[in-house]
């Protein structure tokens, strides 16, 4: 879509603004790079349609789960359209693609995505690589940040990756979109110096680590939060979670995330992020009434005094300290590590 003929575009940037503003108000896009990045990547062309849960008969569900309502850009009903370009602009996650009822790809939530790429700490000339393509939007805001020939996103399926290509294109941005194994990285076109994934990991991929220089970040979904490692080498990394939590969708292949036990637990915990994440942590190496004895006895720990430790074949998730008391091992490795 050439953007001067874009039917939208006073809306959305009236619309654009305002969620800007909700995220500044909430304490992101201090940077100004970020904030510009924001101010001019125009997110409704990177979701031409997405779908809402809920609703009898919506499209795009499947038996045995909920029904799902599409909103597209091109409905005939012009109620319906605004509801789309309302939603586009909501500080909200959008369900972008979904398979025999499930879903398989989305676009993040927008203040969430500024937290992450706030704590990439990316400075000019750095080349970055996206695991999980989506809709393109957040290499668009990277692309924005860095210039197109420092951008490489990537995903499994080609069809994220043909949709994502052409929206970035709409958009007019032309980064590296590569369809392949998210787990194995790009090795073409390493190596890099930031690495983000928009998708969950059980582990973190030692291909991840070969392809950076010394002294890169890598930021990965795991466990229900955000966790910033620091490359030494290929084959040692360390770091610790962002306060916030986070949900993702499994990097395809990685297989769905371990049962997260909670037999004789009272309701009231479950509903706290920190235990939880905890609970999601030390999945299959601690019994859900021991992991509250210690979430408690250790004054109810945040997200950010957790880390990971990287070294060759072993690594491990810890509270407080690496080799503190508290530590359990992290896997089973995905493809590629």
């Amino acid at each position: 879509m050439d953007l001067t003929t874009d039917p939208y575009a006073s809306a959305a940037a009236e619309a654009r603004a305002g969620l800007l503003g909700k995220i500044v108000a909430g304490g992101g896009l201090t940077d100004p790079a970020w904030r510009a990045a924001f101010e001019e990547v125009p997110r409704h062309l990177f979701v031409p349609y997405y779908y809402e849960a809920g609703g009898a008969g919506g499209e795009g569900g499947a038996r045995g789960t909920a029904a799902y309502t599409r909103l597209w850009r091109d409905d005939r009903d012009p109620l319906r359209r605004a509801r789309w370009l309302a939603g586009a602009y909501a500080d909200a996650p959008l369900a972008t693609r979904l398979r025999d009822g499930e879903l398989i790809s989305s676009s993040s939530q927008p203040s969430l995505m500024a937290r992450m790429l706030h704590a990439l700490q990316v400075r000019d000339g750095d080349s970055a690589m996206e695991i999980g393509a989506g809709s393109g939007y957040n290499a668009a805001l990277i692309a924005h940040r860095l210039g197109d020939a420092h951008v490489t996103t990537l995903d499994l399926d080609p069809e994220i990756t043909e949709a994502a290509r052409n929206h970035l294109a709409a958009a007019g941005f032309r980064p590296a979109v590569v369809t392949g194994d998210g787990a194995r990285g790009c090795p073409a076109r390493a190596p890099y110096d930031r690495i983000i994934a928009t998708c969950a990991v059980p582990s973190v991929p030692l291909a991840w680590l070969g392809q950076c220089r010394p002294g890169a970040l890598i930021l990965a979904p795991l466990a229900t939060g955000l966790v910033v490692l620091r490359v030494t080498d290929a084959r040692h990394a360390e770091g610790r979670f962002l306060a916030t939590p986070a949900y993702f969708v499994p990097l395809r292949g990685s297989g769905p995330p371990p049962p997260v036990p909670t037999h004789g637990l009272p309701s009231r915990p479950l509903l706290d992020d920190s235990f939880r994440f905890l609970l999601n942590v030390a999945a299959g190496h601690m019994e859900p009434v021991e992991a509250l004895a210690l979430w408690e006895h250790e004054g109810r720990p945040g997200h950010e005094r957790y880390g990971v430790t990287v070294r060759g074949e072993r690594q491990w998730a810890w509270l407080d300290e690496p080799e503190g008391a508290y530590a359990w091992p992290l896997g089973p490795a995905v493809a590629g590590a």
